[in-house]
């Protein structure tokens, strides 16, 4: 099996569950080495209180081929995150990927709700969970990445610049949220560029995440289970597939023509080749455009 990160580092932020599980494990089938952070430990689980731990993921790099190290963080202490990145100085002397997947925020906004009545405590503590931890954490990762040319920041976010440019997000703080991050790609490469590394915005589609499959009621392997009930949902996609995205990204030796720009799984899946595990091709920000939000009836012809 092709491996064509051996020797490369990568650090994933909030690498728990969901898209930051799927990218871990699929650096870590390229080869690479990866540490993976988040809050969940088997010792002590978030406020999600959820069952999946950063140590399961480690593992799940390992047994895909590459190296899973996990390191229990809460990236809105820069002390801690300092500490991570020290260690991974200390033992690796290089960082090759950061992935900046940190979010944290299921439980604190709400459908449709305006400013002036959503909760202004979750509100808030969701921006300093979408914003301030990908700030502190490239603040503290990007002297590392930079000692070598080459180096690859992914800001994980939900919607394509286009798109979100376009779309009213949820509500007021999920919508900043998520245009703060794809803002904070573009301005990262504007400062990475010159300086040999590359930064891009990164989307998946409609995630099949743990989270997502339990609010259906379903399981990966019976998730069209649930298409009865939510039709559109035949779009969706497997965290394993903006991993294999991220590792393409990681791996093509020209990934500086995509900087400071906003791509998608789907879009990336056609220019590299890559698939899902189950060996379709979702497109589902042009399905979301052309059919979804075009009100017709669902129907994946032509989009996987």
């Amino acid at each position: 099996m092709s491996q064509p990160l051996q020797g490369k580092v990568a650090l994933v932020a909030g690498a728990t569950r969901g898209a930051g599980r799927g990218i871990a494990v699929e650096l870590g089938a390229a080869g690479a080495t990866v540490y993976v952070t988040g809050r969940s430990t088997r010792a002590r689980r978030s406020e999600y209180d959820r069952p999946e731990t950063v140590e399961d993921t480690a593992d799940l790099v390992t047994a895909a081929g590459g190296r899973g190290i996990a390191v229990p963080t809460d990236h809105l202490d820069p002390a801690q995150v300092r500490s991570l990145v020290d260690r991974i100085a200390g033992e690796q002397g290089r960082l090759d990927v950061l992935v900046n997947d940190i979010w944290g925020g299921e439980h604190l906004f709400a459908w449709d709700s305006p400013v002036w009545e959503h909760d202004l405590d979750n509100g808030l503590r969701l921006l300093r969970l979408a914003i301030e931890t990908h700030a502190i954490t490239s603040h503290h990762a990007l002297p590392l990445l930079l000692r070598r040319p080459g180096g690859l920041v992914v800001e994980m976010t939900d919607g394509t610049d286009a798109y979100n440019r376009e779309n009213y997000r949820v509500s007021f703080f999920y919508d900043l949220a998520k245009a703060s991050v794809l803002r904070m790609a573009f301005s990262l490469g504007h400062e990475l560029g010159p300086r040999g590394a590359t930064a891009v915005a990164l989307t998946p589609g409609w995630l099949r995440s743990e989270m997502m499959l339990d609010h259906f009621g379903v399981r990966e392997d019976n998730w069209r289970d649930a298409l009865d009930r939510v039709p559109h949902f035949a779009i969706s996609e497997t965290p394993r597939y903006v991993g294999r995205a991220v590792a393409a990204l990681a791996a093509d030796p020209e990934v500086a023509r995509f900087n400071g720009t906003s791509l998608d799984s789907g879009s990336l899946a056609r220019t590299y080749g890559f698939t899902d595990v189950d060996g379709s091709r979702p497109d589902a920000w042009r399905y979301m455009v052309e059919v979804q939000d075009a009100g017709k009836p669902a129907d994946v012809t032509g989009y996987r």
